[in-house]
């Protein structure tokens, strides 16, 4: 079989499954949440490049704030 390019698209897909995979090993809550973030974004774009493939959108938007709403709010005492 010869070899083939893997598609820009591919490539997005791989990373954002890299991405969150990673990001399921951390023990540091703070870093799960940002490496996750990434995937989350990664796979919001992978959803556009699939024509709008709104549960893939959607569901890691969600994800996607509740990280940052997570990652800004104020500590509390």
């Amino acid at each position: 079989m010869p070899y083939e390019a893997l598609s820009l698209m591919s490539l997005v897909g791989y990373l954002a499954s890299a991405l969150v995979i990673g990001s399921s090993m951390m023990k540091d809550l703070r870093m799960l949440r940002i490496v996750n973030s990434l995937g989350c974004m990664a796979f919001v774009v992978y959803g556009f490049m699939l024509n709008f493939a709104w549960p893939i959108i959607f569901t890691n938007g969600f994800i996607l704030f509740v990280h940052i709403y997570y990652l800004t709010r104020r500590p509390t005492i």
